[in-house]
């Protein structure tokens, strides 16, 4: 397993959000997790990551306890978070955009930068494009290219389709596709519209008020009615 999670516990101050959470994730498999906001979805991943605290469990990633382990070792350990809302530097071109991303893990930006373009080549004419003018789809896509540049173990993503056309939720379905075919990357993906998260997962946790309440196939995910 390259991701082991027992009775993962955390929140905002006083407010528990997170519940006894726990799960594995085997290497270069695709986890999604599901569920309406205000779950804890966005919670498990910035807590996973180091950026939210946890009151109880531990958190063991690619054969290491890294429950005490700050976000920067976590992220240089091979964790990549593309995060909600997408984050990119909106004053920076795509080019500068992918050096911070490589810069996550000290590697070097030529070689990183072409093997990543040839899986996200609708960038290519981009670089140097300013990140704030591109079109929400190609923002995802520069946030998705990002976090690779960072040569992550672990890709986890955040509402990945939020605001974006259907035309590029196919576009990024099928670049991550690939990718898992290409690097076995292992992915955590976090998402509410079930098709996308059924057609990248091979298997999905719901998530109900701060707890993992169900697992099920991504089949049975698109044949259920609606969760309450």
């Amino acid at each position: 397993m390259i991701l082991s999670i027992s009775g993962l516990a955390s929140g905002y101050g006083a407010i528990p959000i997170l519940h006894d959470v726990s799960f594995d994730v085997a290497d270069g498999e695709c986890v999604g997790v599901w569920g309406h906001n205000g779950m804890g979805k966005t919670t498990l991943l910035t807590t996973l990551l180091g950026y939210r605290a946890m009151t109880r469990g531990s958190i063991n990633f690619d054969g290491k306890d890294v429950t005490r382990v700050s976000t920067h070792h976590r992220a240089r350990s091979g964790m990549g978070l593309v995060p909600q809302g997408r984050q990119i530097f909106p004053t920076l071109t795509v080019a500068e955009n992918l050096r911070m991303g490589s810069a996550v893990s000290g590697g070097h930006l030529k070689g990183v930068t072409e093997e990543v373009l040839e899986l996200f080549p609708r960038l290519k004419p981009l670089l140097q494009r300013t990140g704030g003018l591109l079109s929400g789809g190609e923002q995802q896509l520069l946030a998705l290219a990002r976090c690779l540049c960072g040569e992550p173990k672990m890709m986890m993503l955040d509402e990945p389709t939020e605001g974006i056309q259907p035309s590029i939720n196919e576009e990024i379905v099928d670049t991550l596709l690939d990718l898992r075919r290409r690097k076995s990357l292992t992915l955590i993906v976090v998402e509410q519209r079930r098709e996308f998260i059924a057609a990248l997962s091979d298997r999905v946790l719901i998530m109900q008020k701060g707890t993992i309440v169900q697992e099920v196939l991504p089949r049975d995910l698109l044949a259920m009615e609606e969760f309450h």
